[in-house]
């Protein structure tokens, strides 16, 4: 569809007998296929496979400012006792390098649209970084054992790293 912001880069693999998949990597959506594949049956799943995406963005876009809000006061609850003030939490387009920062002095926490096409634990994750970040402002022993908490956490972050937006992902030591 030529509203989608994805450009579609096919990898027919000879390895490939029966299976398909899809990831996006950036605004490339990396579609492999077995090779042996005639070209409809290519187009359909490639149609197939960007009409799932659309899905789970329309999702994500539907979630507003009140929605961030709502989900981290819940993460708050779960994973801080709910001890932590926001102030604000929104999407923002002009975060390039990270996909989240937080202002621990304004307890304003603000999250990349790129996140809008991942799934919404690694949403989550990162909403639980940044909130950890209210707690302690630097990436101390303390500050990461507060994120791990989350007991996905190493799988947002290895989500993130494979999705090819691995770009100010930090880790512990």
């Amino acid at each position: 569809m030529p509203d989608d912001p994805w450009k579609v880069h096919l990898i027919r693999s000879p390895r490939r007998t029966q299976t398909y998949s899809a990831r996006l990597v950036g605004d490339v959506l990396e579609v492999r296929v077995p090779a042996g594949l005639g070209l409809d049956r290519e187009r359909q799943i490639i149609d197939q496979l960007v009409a799932k995406l659309r899905a789970r963005v329309a999702r994500s876009q539907r979630l507003g400012d009140a929605d961030l809000m709502k989900r981290a006061q819940g993460l708050n609850l779960r994973y801080f006792d709910g001890k932590l003030r926001i102030n604000s939490v929104r999407f923002v387009t002009n975060q390039h390098s990270r996909f989240g920062s937080c202002t621990s002095g304004t307890a304003d926490i603000r999250l990349s649209d790129r996140l809008i096409r991942m799934p919404l634990w690694v949403q989550d994750y990162v909403l639980v970084h940044e909130l950890a970040h209210l707690a302690e402002p630097n990436h101390s022993p303390r500050f990461w054992e507060m994120v791990h908490r989350y007991k996905l956490a190493e799988r947002a972050i290895g989500y993130l790293m494979a999705s090819g937006m691995n770009e100010g992902i930090e880790a512990p030591d």
